[in-house]
């Protein structure tokens, strides 16, 4: 997930984007917990892209605090 693709992303898509990750953040857990996991690597990509995203909202909710004042 590219930073310049989020950035083209409204809000709200982002939050859906995010609950998204946080579900599949979700199940990487459980199914490590399990031993059923095949791709380890996975978690720290979603990791990283959830992480992605809260930082590109806290920027946009940056600017639409700065426009307003």
């Amino acid at each position: 997930m590219d930073a310049n693709e989020l950035r083209g992303k409204t809000p709200d898509q982002l939050r859906e984007e995010l609950a998204n990750l946080k579900k599949e953040s979700f199940n990487l857990r459980f199914q490590q917990a399990t031993g059923s996991m095949e791709n380890t690597a996975r978690m720290r990509t979603v990791k990283r892209d959830a992480a992605r995203v809260l930082t590109i909202l806290n920027e946009k909710a940056a600017d639409a605090a700065k426009t307003e004042a």
